[in-house]
């Protein structure tokens, strides 16, 4: 199969395992968050819902559009590794290229450019939510 073929799959933390009622030194914050992150890697997919899916051929071509080499870096991650994560600290390197898209994209890419934001921006507020993004041939 070449690298056209199949779909991307975005998938995003559903639930909130973070209780803030209870208050976490901020090196145990982190050590919980990182725990939350890598959850992934040890199988915690059913934790996680389907928020996005593209066929790769139209991923790779949204690449493209990207003027950020950063940003086009940590997306094309997907097409090298087969996986990549999104999470708070992508926020700074992805969300001025999403935002650009979202308003100057044609459609489909515009559409996907206002959610992944959208993602990000929650992501600003609640650090432990986290994109998993996954290419399936």
């Amino acid at each position: 199969m070449s690298e056209h073929d199949g779909k991307v799959m975005f998938w995003l933390l559903r639930q909130k395992f973070v209780d803030n009622s209870v208050e976490l030194e901020e090196k145990s914050r982190q050590v919980m968050y990182y725990s939350l992150a890598i959850g992934h890697h040890v199988g915690v997919i059913d934790c996680l819902n389907v928020t996005l899916e593209c066929p790769a051929a139209d991923y790779q071509q949204w690449l493209t559009l990207f003027d950020d080499a950063d940003a086009r870096r940590k997306m094309q991650g997907l097409l090298t590794f087969g996986e990549i994560v999104i999470d708070a600290s992508h926020i700074n390197t992805l969300a001025p290229t999403f935002a650009q898209l979202a308003e100057t994209a044609q459609s489909p890419w515009r559409e996907w450019s206002r959610q992944l934001l959208q993602h990000l921006q929650d992501m600003a507020q609640e650090p432990a939510l986290y994109l998993m993004v996954r290419k399936i041939d």
